[in-house]
């Protein structure tokens, strides 16, 4: 059934201004984008089309991929484009960046208050936005034991453009020990391999955290 067919209460864009955009579904928020189809196809049928390849396929057609499509002419396809592009700019106001150190103790600063060491790693996109955070391992008052191909299991699942790795030292004192500065090189030889960086070690202490790839002890703010 078409959206003319539909009760008027019934249609996306009523149902939208009476209970808000959350209450519609995907194809639902975009036929209230298109607001009409085309002969033959109703713009219900229209955005179902659409989303076969989901939001993010869709998002990555340009706006002449997008006139192309059946239905879809040049007025259309400038609201389309211009509605995944500011949902894309939403997203990146609300979505954690990592550009320095300090951004890593703010995702993991509750590391500081841990009695045992936790090593998580922090997935980042290639504008450096966050992916997604995991802990990996835990272990003992001083010493966890971390397995390289555990780290990368994650970024590759998540398609991430590269890592940042970090735990802490419950002792309070963020100094790196050789461990620490060996598994650094280890895992930035795998990440080298694996096309997936290894951006930063940051090791979170009571006060100071330490950032290996700068050698900087920093206070905690």
């Amino acid at each position: 059934m078409g959206i003319r067919e539909t009760p008027r209460d019934e249609r996306p864009r009523e149902r939208l201004l009476r209970h808000g955009a959350s209450v519609l579904s995907d194809a639902e928020l975009l036929a209230v984008l298109l607001g009409t189809g085309t002969s033959g196809q109703s713009v219900l049928d229209l955005s179902r089309a659409l989303l076969r390849e989901g939001f993010v396929g869709l998002s990555r057609r340009t706006p002449a991929e997008l006139m192309a499509v059946r239905g879809l002419g040049a007025a259309k396809a400038a609201v389309l484009a211009a509605s995944l592009e500011l949902g894309h700019r939403v997203e990146q106001e609300v979505q954690p960046r990592v550009q320095h150190p300090e951004d890593v103790v703010r995702l993991v600063g509750d590391l500081r208050d841990r009695d045992q060491e936790e090593f998580r790693v922090i997935l980042l996109n290639t504008k450096g936005f966050v992916l997604g955070i995991e802990t990996l391992f835990r272990g003992g008052i001083d010493r966890v034991e971390v397995f390289p191909r555990e780290v990368f299991r994650p970024a590759v699942a998540r398609s991430a453009a590269s890592i940042v790795v970090a735990h802490n030292h419950p002792s309070g004192d963020p100094q790196p020990s050789r461990q620490d500065r060996e598994l650094t090189r280890r895992l930035e030889a795998c990440g080298e391999l694996m096309g997936i960086p290894v951006l930063d070690h940051v090791i979170v202490g009571r006060s100071r955290h330490m950032s290996l790839k700068l050698g900087e002890l920093t206070e905690l703010s």
